[in-house]
């Protein structure tokens, strides 16, 4: 068993490939700690499939959800001009990008979530040269089209994980199985981030699912 336990104080929750602007302003009323935009044009959810210019302007300072930029592989330039357009926040990046991207994305004030996809097993030390530039780890189902499958991976693999690094678990994450994730208080486990599970179509949420999402997150916390 894993050793380096946190005291993590809250869960944070992440609801990502957001696109629609009523759908977006209906989640922000359930105060989500992050919300996703996927900027990778394979995906169905890629954000610029449709009219998304709403979102070139900054939220009121009321909305404490945090603006997160979905990458794959793309060139720090493009982020910059990604971020500066939508307002990111934080930076995801779901592809194979070396350490100093990390690093020059924090240099340049940025979250950074670093995704590792994982099947049956996988190597943590491949993480350590990450550890210094990110702020957290986010654990998905491995799979070739980056996520957003609405499968899981076996959590068990987690067990090896021995970084005092924070980290947010997606993969597959529904109402019938979050429950499981209290296995995990042992390990630094963060936060979740959610997506095909709770949709009714891709980019679309189901608010009924997201908002008892809410009150599973709330009483998780009111526990700490």
């Amino acid at each position: 068993m894993n050793k380096n336990k946190q005291n993590i104080e809250t869960v944070s929750w992440k609801v990502c490939g957001m696109r629609d602007q009523k759908n977006i302003y209906d989640v922000l009323t359930l105060a989500p700690d992050y919300m996703g935009f996927i900027i990778y044009p394979p995906s169905s959810r890629f954000i610029e499939k449709q009219d998304v210019s709403f979102l070139e302007e900054k939220w009121p300072d009321t909305v404490k959800t945090k603006r997160v930029g979905v990458f794959v592989n793309e060139d720090e330039s493009t982020i910059l001009a990604y971020a500066k357009k939508y307002h990111f926040d934080v930076i995801q990046l779901h592809g194979t990008e070396p350490p100093s991207l990390c690093e020059s994305l924090k240099t340049k004030g940025f979250e950074v979530f670093k995704v590792f996809g994982i099947k049956d097993e996988f190597n943590f030390e491949a993480l350590k040269p990450y550890e210094a530039y990110v702020d957290y780890f986010l654990f998905d189902t491995k799979s070739p089209q980056h996520g957003g499958t609405g499968e899981t991976f076996d959590w068990g693999v987690l067990e090896q994980y021995s970084s005092t690094k924070p980290f947010l678990l997606s993969g597959g994450l529904s109402l019938e199985n979050i429950k499981n994730i209290r296995k995990l208080d042992h390990l630094p486990c963060k936060g979740i981030d959610v997506n095909s599970k709770f949709e009714t179509s891709p980019a679309f949420k189901d608010i009924e699912q997201l908002k008892s999402l809410a009150e599973w997150v709330k009483s998780i916390n009111n526990k700490k």
